[in-house]
């Protein structure tokens, strides 16, 4: 807005009238400004800062590693203990019993005492344990079948060929289970475990690699639809996507598919289902696909902000639940960028609820819903009668009023769980389930196809899956790929889901 300042009007109320258009117009911009400084902040901590709200874990790993580096060095220069407070430190637990012990014995040069030329003789012996690694390494299985033939009718007896899981192909199950642990487990691309396993005098293309995952995949693809079925049956879900970029060949670049994320989760009251998340891959975020995966499901899902789960709702049998972490986010970010009290009061009301929850985490549901109608509900509802009073007081493009505004729209949601015991304030369950995809995405970058985008899904399913439940996914893979090969019966497959399988044999698992 421009003008002649020479020449301005003489009729006070033009005057006054082109002042309240310019005060509009500056709060306009102030406003505008505002809300581009706390995008631009927020990007720069999502490229440069810290991803969460609270102390990075990886960073406090390396800090206590870092005190226990500068114990032990202190250790070895004083034997003797330094002060009362060390030790108050927390004693090394034992080495495992499971591990195997190998003998090193370690004894004097010679029989005879070195002083009076007197023989000794045994009074004890002092045994301390150390822990060892051995590298991994390559070995090769020699199949012999023997071949019998029979004099009287010159017939010719062998036993049958196993069956192998790639036709022709050199790699057990157990090569393949490292193969697909190291990639879809630790996060290690195919043509690094090349350049790995070279190193260990064998040379295996990132191609044969890539068959073997596939061929794997083959034998695995009807038990990830039972996971599926069984996940999908649960009457309380959560449920969240996120991007992988897949290989595009056609125009030389990656488009982006979604890994849909669906996780059952009743450890916060004490439900006997056991935990599971599967993952299911499509080629875009249409809102046609969770409504396809959720076909015949009934009961609560909790979810974001997604648009796309809303037409869920129209369901009858569907009810949303929405997510607390999402909405206190929106706050925060306003709070670290703009350093408003407004937002800073609104986390603190939210931290309350979370105050509540913490201590009833694991109880009944209806002992939590008796603790939440009597502790949160207060706080549910005096929050809402602050943000409906604090939003007129705020520009209305600001960052602040859209925190605000996000609440609002989802009020009936966020307060589900004032009604149900079992339902979560948040969705970080299934936001757990996605952070493994994400350290996946950083390391292997994309997907070589929506084939291999649909692999990414299945096998991220078993892993997450065995996890979840506490079951080694290497033996787990190893194992089942070993049973179905052997031609392990389809009708008795919930017997090899993660938590089966870990109850079949604990000590081995």
């Amino acid at each position: 807005m421009r003008f002649d300042l020479a020449n301005l009007p003489s009729d006070i109320a033009l005057l006054k009238a082109l002042v309240r258009d310019m005060a509009a117009a500056v709060e306009s911009r102030e406003s505008e400004i505002e809300r581009l400084h706390a995008i631009i902040k927020k990007l720069q901590r999502a490229q440069f800062g810290r991803r969460s709200e609270r102390l990075d874990p990886d960073q406090f790993e390396l800090a206590l590693e870092d005190i226990e580096s500068d114990i032990s060095r202190v250790r070895e220069r004083h034997p003797v203990p330094l002060a009362e407070s060390e030790k108050a430190l927390p004693k090394r637990t034992p080495l495992p019993d499971h591990l195997p012990r190998v003998e090193q014995l370690i004894d004097v040069d010679s029989p005879i005492c070195r002083h009076c030329g007197s023989a000794l003789h045994g009074i004890g012996e002092s045994v301390s344990e150390m822990l060892d690694y051995v590298p991994a390494r390559f070995r090769v299985l020699r199949i012999t079948r023997p071949k019998y033939a029979c004099r009287t009718c010159n017939s010719i007896a062998q036993a049958p060929a196993p069956e192998r899981v790639l036709a022709r192909g050199l790699a057990t199950p157990a090569l393949i289970a490292q193969v697909l642990t190291a990639k879809y487990c630790d996060h290690t691309p195919l043509y690094r475990q090349s350049q790995i396993y070279a190193r260990h005098g064998m040379e295996l293309d990132r191609s044969t690699l890539a068959g073997w995952v596939g061929g794997a995949c083959w034998w695995l693809e009807a038990l990830h639809e039972r996971l599926m079925k069984d996940v999908l049956a649960a009457d309380h879900l959560f449920a969240d996507d996120t991007p992988v970029p897949v290989l595009d060949p056609g125009r030389g670049r990656t488009k982006t598919g979604r890994l849909w994320v669906y996780t059952r989760d009743q450890s916060g009251w004490g439900g006997e289902a056991p935990p599971a998340a599967v993952y299911l891959f499509e080629p875009d975020r249409k809102a046609e696909r969770p409504i396809a995966h959720l076909e015949r499901f009934k009961g609560v899902l909790h979810v974001d902000g997604y648009a796309g789960f809303e037409k869920l709702a129209a369901r009858d049998d569907v009810t949303l639940a929405a997510c607390w972490a999402h909405t206190r986010r929106n706050f925060y970010e306003v709070a670290a960028s703009t350093g408003s009290p407004i937002a800073q009061e609104a986390l603190r009301r939210i931290g309350d609820l979370y105050a509540v929850e913490k201590e009833v985490r694991g109880q009944s549901p209806p002992h939590r819903l008796a603790a939440r109608r009597r502790r949160s509900r207060p706080i549910v509802q005096q929050l809402r009668l602050w943000l409906d009073a604090q939003l007129p007081l705020v520009p209305e493009r600001s960052t602040l009023a859209d925190a605000i505004r996000y609440a609002i729209a989802r009020w009936p949601a966020l307060t589900r769980f004032l009604d149900d015991g079992r339902v979560e304030l948040d969705t970080n369950p299934v936001e757990r389930a996605i952070r493994p995809v994400v350290l996946g995405r950083k390391n292997h970058l994309f997907a070589g196809s929506d084939g291999g985008g649909h692999r990414w899904a299945l096998l991220c399913s078993l892993i997450e899956t065995c996890k979840m439940n506490g079951a080694e996914p290497y033996a787990y893979l190893t194992d089942v790929l070993e049973r179905m090969v052997d031609g392990y019966p389809v009708n008795h497959l919930g017997d090899l889901l993660p938590w089966a399988w870990k109850q079949q044999d604990p000590v081995k698992n």
